[in-house]
């Protein structure tokens, strides 16, 4: 699997994408260091670009840059339980490795475009792409989550709520832990 081809045919053909992806065999491990490693040193190396250009030490903007990056594999993870968890409640099948696969693919817009984060005033457009990060988790979860077409929207509203609600609190802790509001 070629990062780029993958990247690409998610972001521009998502609904035959998402029946190639569940035909594949799943590995977590595969996906981390294959995918998810690459495509997510984007938005870490480009926020340490940019926080440096505003001004930011060195060695906090590597700190920040560091444990943002760490944390995309734990949310991932996080991410992956709650729709496997929740798949049963809106008509799917529980299958760990096809929640995760669903993450990890869904994630693709929001880690491509981390390039933004370079300018610091144009870091919001990586929040706007999240949108169709969320668009894609709800036309991928049928397909690899057995989810009926019809309840593949709220299944993903309450995905994207649970979302926010550990990201808050997982910002929280991680700002007590150092000291600023760099992850809020």
């Amino acid at each position: 699997m070629e990062v780029v081809d993958r990247a690409r045919r998610i972001i521009l053909a998502p609904g035959k994408e998402w029946h190639a992806i569940d035909r594949e065999p799943s590995n977590a491990s595969f996906l981390l260091t294959h995918y998810v490693a690459i495509l997510a040193a984007i938005p870490a190396v480009c926020g340490f670009i940019g926080w440096i250009l505003i001004g930011l030490p060195i060695v906090t903007a590597l700190v920040i840059s560091a444990a943002r990056y760490l944390m995309t594999f734990v949310m991932v993870y996080v991410l992956a339980f709650i729709v496997d968890g929740l798949a049963q409640t809106f008509g799917g099948r529980r299958d760990f490795d096809s929640a995760f696969k669903l993450v990890v693919y869904a994630a693709t817009p929001v880690w491509l475009a981390g390039v933004f984060l370079l300018i610091p005033r144009l870091d919001f457009l990586q929040t706007v792409l999240g949108l169709y990060a969320i668009y894609l988790l709800w036309t991928g979860i049928p397909p690899l989550m057995r989810s009926p077409d019809d309840r593949a929207l709220i299944y993903t509203v309450v995905v994207i709520l649970c979302l926010l609600v550990v990201t808050i609190v997982v910002g929280v802790l991680l700002s007590l832990v150092i000291g600023f509001r760099a992850f809020m």
